[in-house]
């Protein structure tokens, strides 16, 4: 991985002798270990990565997670005990003047361990805008592992209608999305998976919940397949039953929003721009202040990287390389939401839709 890590270099403001990942126990793990590495499965708690400037990683491994870390060509140190671990921090950093860490990732603890193996003298810096600049980008390995998801979750959109029935439960539905994603080859899903019904469907961030379904209301689904550590994130919205001209129209409005979303991504824009544009859209209809979050946020290692995305006030520009979430809403609370999610890639001359699943109004 060493382009990854010369890239994460060519980002920083100021230099540094290296740069410190450092794992703490899951979920709190550092996503940008696993971008460096490369390692497609195995957790490594409290896996250590050291990176150069000349592009070289070598990383502090236990050996729980030995096999796993073999399949990558990254140089390992293999502890055996608590005692040698922390004699291996200490060695990778000796003679470092100048550490970066990954502070929107580390846990205070194994900060104080860091802080405890450095010389005396050492400064600490904080390397997080340039890791993520770095990850913004997607490599052509990245891209395929997202399309590969993508590819998944856009099938399984196709069954959901299938699943609906008078009295199945949101999280009937829920369970046989996530059969189907692994069924096709996802690693596993990328979030909790969102089903809802009725005026749950208007909760953003709802979950599956126990809510039995009934005609003539809007059923919205969101979730997302993990291929190789990296994710899909897709939301479709049907209706069950007979539409009224409202719900209807709340349907075209949020699709009609998602393609000025589309042909507002340039290279060069703004990020702020696309999310403007939708936002003043959805404004100057009936459903004016009920588009209630951002247009879209990045994904790859994580389902929300936060650091791009098509939001308010951002200010950094596209780039080609980056993924990124389309997704316009309009909610209603008490009566129900509409939701269309996809996952673009942006190129030099435009973008590609990587969530190939139907997204025309379909009453069930």
């Amino acid at each position: 991985m060493t382009g990854r890590v010369k890239r994460i270099f060519d980002n920083l403001e100021e230099d540094v002798d290296l740069i410190v990942l450092i794992n703490h126990i899951d979920p709190l793990l550092d996503q940008a270990f696993f971008y460096v590495t490369g390692y497609e499965t195995g957790l490594f708690e409290a896996g250590v990565a050291f990176l150069y400037p000349d592009g070289k990683c070598e990383a502090i491994v236990s050996k729980l997670e030995e096999t796993s870390a073999r399949k990558g060509n990254i140089p390992l140190n293999i502890p055996s005990s608590r005692e040698e671990y922390e004699a291996m921090i200490e060695k990778g950093l000796k003679g470092a003047d100048r550490i970066g860490l990954h502070y929107n990732e580390l846990i205070h603890s194994r900060f104080k361990l860091l802080e405890k193996k450095a010389a005396p003298n050492s400064t600490f810096l904080d390397c997080t805008r340039a890791i993520n600049k770095a990850r913004a980008i997607k490599d052509k390995d990245e891209v395929e592992r997202i399309r590969c998801a993508c590819d998944i979750s856009s099938r399984v959109a196709s069954e959901i209608p299938s699943f609906l029935h008078d009295g199945v439960r949101e999280y009937e539905v829920a369970a046989e999305m996530e059969y189907r994603m692994k069924k096709m080859g996802a690693d596993c899903v990328s979030f909790s998976t969102i089903s809802s019904f009725g005026k749950n469907t208007a909760e953003p961030h709802y979950n599956a919940g126990g809510l039995a379904l009934e005609k003539n209301v809007f059923a919205l689904f969101d979730y997302g397949a993990t291929y190789k550590r990296y994710v899909s994130d897709i939301t479709r919205t049907f209706f069950y039953g007979r539409a009224s001209k409202e719900d209807r129209e709340m349907y075209e409005t949020v699709q009609d929003a998602q393609q000025i979303g589309f042909d507002a991504i340039e290279p060069g824009k703004k990020m702020c721009e696309p999310h403007d544009e939708v936002a003043s859209f959805i404004d100057g209809t009936r459903f004016k202040g009920r588009f209630i979050h951002s247009l879209g946020h990045g994904i790859g290692l994580s389902v929300h990287e936060s650091f791009i995305g098509f939001m308010p006030n951002m200010e950094d520009r596209i780039e080609p390389g980056m993924v990124i979430t389309v997704e316009p809403g309009i909610y209603l609370p008490g009566h129900g939401g509409v939701r269309i999610e996809d996952d673009i890639l942006v190129k030099k001359n435009g973008i590609e839709i990587l969530t190939k699943a139907d997204k025309d109004f379909l009453e069930v």
